[in-house]
């Protein structure tokens, strides 16, 4: 990476991870990709790799650089399978350009970067506010697939604002992580992530070690660097390039935490700024693992409560919630035991159920899916939770993985301190296990996941305090399972008095303001348009 002009989206070359022939799937997982890619159970656990402190001088080329815009490409293998962006309502269309960053915000005159921006200008020019910057979470999620994805759900903001996403340093086409092939990554997520004795053990943390090595060699020069501090600094040189003097943005899952990040380093930059699915910034990784474990339960919970409630049309063997559940945990023991036919020749284990399961409780919408991959299993096909599992993992139908999950791992690891021994898991699973039969187990042992990363991790939890910052609006959703409903009194708490402005969603899935509630619409749109901040505590519907 040396420091150039920004290139062209025509022009840009991209790496990827090494593709292997199309295995044969028998079962679309397209269909539950696109509104899922960009959450992950890891959603609550970061913190920042950067080691700068204050934030030096850019080079003043860097922050007057000027864009090329172009029409967008279809995505490339490391973003996930698509097409090029369809036009919006009226015709507008997606525009994409490159910009140059720093690698390293300690030494602004040294290599840079390269991040790939996406936008959607205003289709009220006389009234545009300036740019709406997004991130849909992950981390490791592409906003240059993400945005033209749920743009239908943010119209009435593109009114005022010019809609821009970008992917952060390390995903996508943003200098991508690299780590694994695809051979090797469908071995790595079939490994048993719940070791039951020495041999097992043993295989998890070989398998954790050939990921990290592969990761080294293939990206060691970005992943001291993919940091979320790194991305913060680089959203402020972002508003700077687009020319406005203040950054409006709109943060879901971890990317509130992103976004509390920024207005810790830059509070008097802060214009309009919205946190839905909220992060807990106070929590260590372990914490927020465990706080995972409990929203998935509670959502688990919820999911069994309705299938009682349907009665006979309820698939699903048990008379209430528990004997539910104690049929999925009772099948998931046997997936231990034994795995089952699932896709091609690829079989169902007892983590990709999990997985699968997990992706499954994003959203209600995903409910039957759920319910009719467990129906499945339980008779010998495996084929829809491994699908589930594929679309958490970034894996599409030919068989070529995003690197969805790689760059989740460079940034956790960079930015997590935590570094956990085997025997320490092993001493956290009880309590992991009281917080969920079902989670339990595969978040405790996921601890150790950044054992063998090459990187050290850099703090605890964020400093999100913002003092002098212009109000934020905190959304938190009561049944959202991977950033549960604390995260954001916390997060409202620790930005400060009269800073962070708390609202609560009554409702179910990860997010709320895509939920379709008017009264979380009413709210949001209410304060990114108008600049009308609703009372703190205000609770919708």
């Amino acid at each position: 990476m040396t420091h150039r002009a920004a290139r062209s989206a025509a022009t840009r070359t991209h790496r990827r991870t090494a593709v292997r022939p199309a295995r044969h799937a028998t079962r679309p997982a397209a269909v539950l990709a696109a509104a899922t890619a960009t959450v992950l159970m890891a959603a609550g656990c970061s913190g920042d790799g950067d080691k700068g402190g204050r934030d030096p001088d850019r080079p003043k080329e860097l922050a007057t650089q000027k864009l090329t815009w172009e029409e967008c490409p279809a995505p490339s293998l490391q973003e996930g399978p698509g097409t090029a962006p369809s036009p919006l309502p009226g015709g507008a269309r997606w525009e994409c350009s490159f910009m140059q960053a720093p690698l390293d915000y300690a030494d602004p005159g040294g290599d840079t970067v390269e991040l790939a921006l996406i936008r959607a200008k205003a289709s009220d020019p006389a009234k545009r506010i300036g740019s709406l910057i997004f991130n849909f979470g992950g981390p490791g999620g592409s906003g240059l697939t993400a945005l033209p994805s749920f743009a239908k759900d943010y119209e009435s903001l593109r009114t005022r604002y010019d809609l821009v996403s970008f992917d952060p340093r390390g995903v996508g086409r943003s200098e991508g992580v690299e780590c694994a092939d695809d051979e090797e990554l469908d071995a790595f997520f079939a490994l048993d992530s719940t070791p039951d004795d020495a041999r097992e053990e043993t295989a998890y943390q070989e398998g954790l070690k050939k990921f990290a090595e592969a990761c080294e060699e293939n990206s060691g020069d970005v992943l001291p660097h993919v940091g979320t501090t790194n991305a913060a600094r680089d959203m402020d040189l972002m508003r700077q390039v687009l020319g406005d003097a203040r950054l409006h943005y709109f943060g879901i899952s971890y990317g509130t935490e992103l976004g509390g990040v920024y207005a810790h380093l830059f509070p008097r930059t802060v214009g309009r700024a919205v946190f839905d699915a909220v992060v807990d910034p106070t929590g260590t990784g372990e914490q927020g693992a465990l706080g995972q474990a409990k929203g998935f339960q509670l959502a688990l919970d919820n999911f069994a409560e309705d299938c009682v409630r349907r009665g006979d049309a309820c698939k699903l063997p048990g008379s209430d919630a528990k004997e539910i559940e104690g049929f999925i945990t009772g099948l998931l023991a046997e997936l231990d035991k034994k795995p089952i036919n699932g896709i091609g020749d690829r079989m169902l284990t007892q983590s990709q159920a999990t997985n699968g399961i997990a992706q499954a409780l994003y959203s209600k919408e995903y409910w039957p899916y759920l319910e009719q991959g467990l129906d499945e299993a339980d008779g010998g096909d495996g084929g829809l939770l491994l699908a589930l599992s594929d679309s958490m993992n970034g894996r599409d139908q030919s068989g070529n993985y995003s690197n969805l999950q790689a760059a989740n791992a460079a940034i956790n690891c960079v930015d997590d301190k935590e570094r956990f021994s085997v025997e320490q898991a092993k001493a956290k699973l009880p309590e992991f296990r009281e917080a969920s039969p079902v989670f339990g187990p595969f978040l405790g042992w996921g601890l150790i996941s950044c054992s063998q990363w090459p990187v050290p991790g850099t703090w605890d939890h964020p400093d999100v305090s913002a003092p002098g910052s212009a109000p934020i609006l905190v959304i938190g959703n009561t049944g959202d399972p991977a950033t549960p409903y604390a995260g954001a009194k916390a997060m409202a708490d620790a930005l400060g008095k009269g800073v962070g402005v708390e609202l609560t969603y009554r409702g179910e899935g990860h997010g709320a303001y895509n939920g379709g509630d008017a009264c979380v619409k009413r709210a949001v749109d209410g304060y990114l348009l108008d600049g009308t901040v609703p009372a703190s505590g205000t609770v919708c519907p």
